[in-house]
């Protein structure tokens, strides 16, 4: 059976492969030519949804199964920003360091330091049996500076619940151990193994 992710970036490609070992795993511009998907959902499920549907219609192939993914971090204390536009925060186009500085700024300019806030994860998938979400969660404190340079995005700002340090300063190692995709694609994971029995 092979999945269709619904994005040309090989990084996310090796990292679902990982997570779902037995089936193939490629990017949808490795099957059609690449087109713009609109994400206008309001939610991380709905944005998921739409970039998963809009490539298993563009695919005209009843045997696949499409996976889409939409992630950002959202700080309460900000009335829950950038959330969903976390990838495009500082505008269309910005760099992730873009992003990054923007959300720093705008925690100084509110006075805070440190503050609550969490990464969400949202994969859904769209096939012959119907569509389907799952989602993660990891949850820590943004801090109004970037420290370390592992990980990408927020995750200089962005210490996980139980540590010390950013994400930009622990191993990779530990991030994928719990981090808000990984959770999701391991629930992702049992659903797409019961539909390969019943498809």
């Amino acid at each position: 059976m092979r999945i269709i992710l619904a994005t040309s970036n090989q990084g996310k490609v090796r990292e679902f492969q990982a997570w779902i070992g037995e089936y193939e795993v490629l990017a949808y511009s490795d099957v059609i030519e690449p087109f713009e998907i609109e994400e206008t959902g309001t939610t991380f499920k709905e944005n998921a949804l739409i970039k998963a549907r809009a490539v298993y219609e563009r695919l005209n192939d009843k045997d696949a199964i499409v996976l889409s993914d939409d992630s950002g971090i959202s700080v309460p204390a900000l009335g829950g920003i950038p959330g969903i536009y976390s990838a495009r925060y500082a505008g269309v186009g910005a760099s992730a360091k873009d992003n990054l500085m923007k959300l720093i700024e705008t925690l100084k300019e509110k006075g805070i330091d440190q503050t609550p806030a969490f990464y969400t994860a949202a994969i859904a998938w769209v096939c012959a049996k119907g569509e389907f979400c799952v989602h993660g969660w990891m949850h820590g404190e943004a801090i109004a500076q970037a420290r370390g340079n592992n990980g990408f995005g927020y995750d200089p700002m962005f210490i996980p619940e139980g540590y010390d340090k950013t994400l930009g300063e622990l191993d990779e190692s530990v991030k994928k151990a719990f981090s808000h995709r990984a959770k999701a694609l391991e629930l992702a994971h049992i659903i797409i193994k019961s539909l390969d029995v019943t498809l």
